[in-house]
């Protein structure tokens, strides 16, 4: 796999909730940090994606936001 993203999170699928349209992903990284992402039902099917199979978060933002209290 060849992307342009700098931050690409390589984990396991720890749990798949499917809607009607779309799917909340959450992949478990190694240490134990977890990552959510929403993305349409037919991409997890085309991706195969399962719990316990590999996948990788991918990140590609122009901007992060900080904030403090």
């Amino acid at each position: 796999m060849r992307i342009s993203a700098k931050n690409a999170l390589k984990g396991v699928v720890k749990n798949i909730v499917l809607g009607a349209v779309n799917a909340e992903v959450l992949i478990e990284l190694p240490g134990g940090t977890e990552v959510t992402s929403i993305i349409t039902k037919g991409s997890v099917e085309n991706l195969g994606l399962k719990v316990g199979s590999t996948a990788y978060a991918i990140i590609k933002a122009s901007s992060v936001m900080i904030g403090v209290d």
